[in-house]
Protein backbone atom coordinates (compact mmCIF):
# COMPACT_ATOMS: atom_id res chain seq x y z
CA UNK A 1 0.00 0.00 0.00
CA UNK A 2 1.19 3.06 -0.78
CA UNK A 3 2.31 5.97 1.69
CA UNK A 4 -0.24 8.14 2.16
CA UNK A 5 0.54 11.76 1.91
CA UNK A 6 -1.12 14.69 4.54
CA UNK A 7 -3.79 15.61 2.54
CA UNK A 8 -4.77 12.15 1.54
CA UNK A 9 -4.08 11.02 4.91
CA UNK A 10 -6.11 13.79 6.52
CA UNK A 11 -9.48 13.08 4.20
CA UNK A 12 -9.49 9.18 5.19
CA UNK A 13 -9.23 10.33 9.21
CA UNK A 14 -12.37 12.47 8.64
CA UNK A 15 -14.33 10.00 6.36
CA UNK A 16 -13.82 7.62 9.04
CA UNK A 17 -14.17 9.60 12.14
CA UNK A 18 -16.92 8.62 14.79
CA UNK A 19 -17.95 12.22 14.94
CA UNK A 20 -18.98 12.39 10.92
CA UNK A 21 -22.30 13.00 11.05
CA UNK A 22 -24.19 10.30 9.12
CA UNK A 23 -26.50 8.49 12.23
CA UNK A 24 -23.74 5.17 12.48
CA UNK A 25 -23.95 5.39 16.53
CA UNK A 26 -27.38 5.03 16.51
CA UNK A 27 -27.04 1.72 14.95
CA UNK A 28 -26.65 -1.42 17.00
CA UNK A 29 -26.82 -4.39 13.75
CA UNK A 30 -28.94 -6.82 15.84
CA UNK A 31 -26.38 -6.38 19.25
CA UNK A 32 -28.81 -4.98 21.43
CA UNK A 33 -30.92 -7.64 21.20
CA UNK A 34 -28.37 -10.41 21.57
CA UNK A 35 -27.16 -8.33 24.49
CA UNK A 36 -31.00 -8.13 26.00
CA UNK A 37 -30.94 -11.99 25.67
CA UNK A 38 -27.08 -13.02 27.14
CA UNK A 39 -26.07 -14.37 23.91
CA UNK A 40 -22.87 -11.70 24.20
CA UNK A 41 -22.16 -10.81 27.60
CA UNK A 42 -18.66 -10.30 27.68
CA UNK A 43 -15.95 -9.08 25.85
CA UNK A 44 -14.50 -12.05 24.32
CA UNK A 45 -18.66 -12.29 22.82
CA UNK A 46 -18.21 -9.58 21.37
CA UNK A 47 -14.97 -9.91 19.87
CA UNK A 48 -15.90 -13.41 18.24
CA UNK A 49 -19.39 -11.87 16.93
CA UNK A 50 -17.35 -8.87 14.81
CA UNK A 51 -14.87 -11.75 13.90
CA UNK A 52 -16.85 -13.48 11.99
CA UNK A 53 -19.06 -10.33 10.42
CA UNK A 54 -15.66 -9.55 9.02
CA UNK A 55 -14.67 -12.57 7.92
CA UNK A 56 -17.63 -14.61 7.05
CA UNK A 57 -20.80 -12.17 7.42
CA UNK A 58 -22.20 -9.20 6.10
CA UNK A 59 -19.57 -6.54 7.32
CA UNK A 60 -17.45 -8.30 4.70
CA UNK A 61 -20.26 -8.89 1.97
CA UNK A 62 -20.74 -4.69 2.37
CA UNK A 63 -16.76 -4.50 2.30
CA UNK A 64 -16.66 -5.78 -0.88
CA UNK A 65 -19.47 -3.99 -2.54
CA UNK A 66 -17.99 -0.77 -0.93
CA UNK A 67 -14.87 -1.70 -3.14
CA UNK A 68 -16.88 -2.00 -6.15
CA UNK A 69 -18.37 0.94 -6.07
CA UNK A 70 -14.63 2.35 -5.20
CA UNK A 71 -14.15 0.87 -9.01
CA UNK A 72 -17.22 2.26 -10.71
CA UNK A 73 -17.02 5.87 -9.60
CA UNK A 74 -12.91 5.46 -10.93
CA UNK A 75 -14.35 4.29 -14.11
CA UNK A 76 -17.22 6.55 -14.02
CA UNK A 77 -19.26 3.84 -14.48
CA UNK A 78 -22.64 4.99 -13.35
CA UNK A 79 -24.87 2.06 -14.19
CA UNK A 80 -22.61 -0.54 -12.36
CA UNK A 81 -23.37 1.93 -9.46
CA UNK A 82 -27.13 2.11 -9.51
CA UNK A 83 -26.69 -2.32 -10.31
CA UNK A 84 -24.08 -2.93 -7.20
CA UNK A 85 -26.59 -0.33 -5.04
CA UNK A 86 -29.71 -2.60 -6.11
CA UNK A 87 -27.67 -5.64 -5.57
CA UNK A 88 -26.75 -4.68 -2.39
CA UNK A 89 -30.52 -3.50 -1.27
CA UNK A 90 -31.59 -6.74 -1.98
CA UNK A 91 -29.31 -8.39 0.27
CA UNK A 92 -30.07 -6.68 3.11
CA UNK A 93 -31.58 -9.65 5.23
CA UNK A 94 -34.04 -7.15 7.00
CA UNK A 95 -36.39 -3.63 7.00
CA UNK A 96 -33.94 -2.38 9.78
CA UNK A 97 -30.91 -3.22 8.43
CA UNK A 98 -31.64 -1.83 4.84
CA UNK A 99 -33.36 1.54 6.53
CA UNK A 100 -29.80 1.62 8.32
CA UNK A 101 -27.70 1.58 5.06
CA UNK A 102 -29.75 3.56 3.33
CA UNK A 103 -30.01 6.86 5.83
CA UNK A 104 -26.52 6.35 6.35
CA UNK A 105 -25.56 6.68 3.07
CA UNK A 106 -28.23 9.73 1.90
CA UNK A 107 -26.74 11.52 4.77
CA UNK A 108 -23.02 11.19 3.72
CA UNK A 109 -24.06 11.74 0.56
CA UNK A 110 -25.73 15.15 1.59
CA UNK A 111 -23.10 16.12 4.05
CA UNK A 112 -20.19 15.76 0.98
CA UNK A 113 -22.16 17.72 -1.49
CA UNK A 114 -22.18 20.66 0.82
CA UNK A 115 -18.16 20.30 1.40
CA UNK A 116 -15.42 21.06 -1.08
CA UNK A 117 -14.39 18.37 -3.53
CA UNK A 118 -10.43 18.46 -2.75
CA UNK A 119 -9.10 20.99 -0.01
CA UNK A 120 -6.52 22.42 -2.69
CA UNK A 121 -9.41 23.36 -4.40
CA UNK A 122 -10.33 26.90 -3.23
CA UNK A 123 -13.63 27.49 -5.98
CA UNK A 124 -16.12 25.19 -5.12
CA UNK A 125 -19.17 25.15 -6.32
CA UNK A 126 -22.14 22.80 -5.80
CA UNK A 127 -22.89 22.71 -9.07
CA UNK A 128 -19.74 21.74 -10.80
CA UNK A 129 -19.36 19.13 -7.31
CA UNK A 130 -17.95 15.35 -8.97
CA UNK A 131 -20.43 13.89 -6.12
CA UNK A 132 -23.64 15.61 -7.96
CA UNK A 133 -24.02 12.94 -10.61
CA UNK A 134 -23.90 10.46 -7.94
CA UNK A 135 -26.47 12.44 -6.08
CA UNK A 136 -28.40 12.02 -9.23
CA UNK A 137 -27.92 8.49 -9.17
CA UNK A 138 -30.42 7.57 -6.44
CA UNK A 139 -33.40 10.14 -6.23
CA UNK A 140 -35.19 7.93 -3.96
CA UNK A 141 -32.27 8.53 -1.24
CA UNK A 142 -31.62 4.88 -1.32
CA UNK A 143 -28.28 4.95 -1.45
CA UNK A 144 -26.53 2.26 0.31
CA UNK A 145 -23.68 3.34 2.69
CA UNK A 146 -21.12 1.12 1.15
CA UNK A 147 -21.74 2.57 -2.07
CA UNK A 148 -21.79 6.16 -0.94
CA UNK A 149 -18.49 5.48 1.61
CA UNK A 150 -16.50 3.57 -1.82
CA UNK A 151 -17.85 6.63 -4.11
CA UNK A 152 -16.63 9.26 -1.91
CA UNK A 153 -13.30 7.39 -0.70
CA UNK A 154 -12.24 7.23 -5.12
CA UNK A 155 -13.45 11.05 -5.54
CA UNK A 156 -10.77 11.82 -2.89
CA UNK A 157 -8.27 9.66 -4.09
CA UNK A 158 -7.90 7.74 -0.95
CA UNK A 159 -6.20 4.32 -2.29
CA UNK A 160 -8.26 1.85 -2.18
CA UNK A 161 -7.07 -0.52 0.11
CA UNK A 162 -6.37 2.19 2.98
CA UNK A 163 -10.21 3.44 2.32
CA UNK A 164 -11.04 -0.32 2.76
CA UNK A 165 -8.60 -0.37 6.00
CA UNK A 166 -10.78 2.74 6.95
CA UNK A 167 -14.34 1.17 6.05
CA UNK A 168 -14.06 -2.30 8.19
CA UNK A 169 -11.95 0.11 11.44
CA UNK A 170 -14.90 2.19 11.20
CA UNK A 171 -18.01 -0.38 11.13
CA UNK A 172 -15.79 -2.10 13.96
CA UNK A 173 -15.64 1.58 16.08
CA UNK A 174 -19.14 1.67 16.00
CA UNK A 175 -20.60 -1.54 17.30
CA UNK A 176 -17.54 -1.82 19.92
CA UNK A 177 -19.11 1.63 21.11
CA UNK A 178 -22.60 -0.31 21.01
CA UNK A 179 -21.31 -3.08 23.40
CA UNK A 180 -19.40 -0.86 25.60
CA UNK A 181 -22.95 1.04 26.30
CA UNK A 182 -25.15 -2.04 26.37
CA UNK A 183 -22.78 -5.30 27.84
CA UNK A 184 -21.50 -2.83 29.47
CA UNK A 185 -17.68 -2.52 28.78
CA UNK A 186 -14.98 -0.45 30.34
CA UNK A 187 -13.91 2.48 28.32
CA UNK A 188 -10.25 0.67 28.35
CA UNK A 189 -11.35 -2.62 27.36
CA UNK A 190 -13.33 -1.21 24.70
CA UNK A 191 -9.88 0.05 23.67
CA UNK A 192 -8.53 -3.44 23.77
CA UNK A 193 -11.09 -4.98 21.56
CA UNK A 194 -10.14 -2.36 18.75
CA UNK A 195 -6.76 -3.57 19.13
CA UNK A 196 -7.40 -7.08 19.20
CA UNK A 197 -9.43 -7.04 16.02
CA UNK A 198 -7.01 -4.70 13.95
CA UNK A 199 -5.06 -8.17 13.22
CA UNK A 200 -8.78 -9.60 11.91
CA UNK A 201 -9.25 -6.59 9.49
CA UNK A 202 -5.52 -6.73 8.13
CA UNK A 203 -6.18 -10.13 7.40
CA UNK A 204 -9.39 -9.85 6.05
CA UNK A 205 -8.54 -7.10 3.89
CA UNK A 206 -6.36 -8.58 0.85
CA UNK A 207 -9.10 -11.42 0.98
CA UNK A 208 -12.04 -9.15 0.47
CA UNK A 209 -10.04 -6.87 -2.29
CA UNK A 210 -9.93 -10.17 -4.73
CA UNK A 211 -13.10 -11.73 -4.13
CA UNK A 212 -14.69 -12.29 -7.37
CA UNK A 213 -18.07 -11.32 -8.36
CA UNK A 214 -19.22 -15.03 -7.68
CA UNK A 215 -17.83 -15.11 -4.32
CA UNK A 216 -20.19 -12.34 -2.90
CA UNK A 217 -21.22 -14.50 -0.16
CA UNK A 218 -22.36 -14.24 3.52
CA UNK A 219 -23.36 -16.63 6.69
CA UNK A 220 -25.48 -14.11 8.36
CA UNK A 221 -28.41 -15.83 9.73
CA UNK A 222 -27.84 -14.71 13.44
CA UNK A 223 -27.63 -11.40 12.23
CA UNK A 224 -30.71 -11.70 10.35
CA UNK A 225 -32.83 -13.40 13.28
CA UNK A 226 -31.30 -10.92 16.04
CA UNK A 227 -32.56 -8.05 13.39
CA UNK A 228 -35.70 -9.33 13.14
CA UNK A 229 -36.18 -9.68 16.32
CA UNK A 230 -34.40 -6.08 17.21
CA UNK A 231 -36.57 -4.34 15.07
CA UNK A 232 -40.24 -5.50 17.71
CA UNK A 233 -38.01 -5.50 21.06
CA UNK A 234 -40.18 -3.54 24.13
CA UNK A 235 -37.41 -1.24 24.86
CA UNK A 236 -34.16 -0.44 23.29
CA UNK A 237 -31.58 2.59 22.83
CA UNK A 238 -30.24 1.71 19.37
CA UNK A 239 -32.48 1.72 15.83
CA UNK A 240 -34.41 3.70 13.33
CA UNK A 241 -36.96 4.99 15.28
CA UNK A 242 -34.50 6.67 17.64
CA UNK A 243 -32.27 8.54 15.39
CA UNK A 244 -32.38 12.22 16.07
CA UNK A 245 -34.31 14.60 13.42
CA UNK A 246 -30.98 16.17 12.44
CA UNK A 247 -29.59 12.29 11.02
CA UNK A 248 -32.63 11.59 9.02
Amino acid sequence: MPILDDDVLLRLLQLTSPTLPVGGYSYSEGLEFLVDNSVITQSTDLQHWLTQEITTGAARLEAAVMVRSYRATERQDYAALQAWNQWLSAARETEELRRQSWQMGGSLLQLLLTLPPRVQDPNHSLDDHPLKPFDQLFPLGECNFAIAFGCTAALWQIPLKASLLGYLHSWVTNLVGAGVKLIPLGQTTGQELLMSLQETIAKAAPSILNLSDDELCSCGWGLALASMAHETQYSRLFGVNSLPSSTR
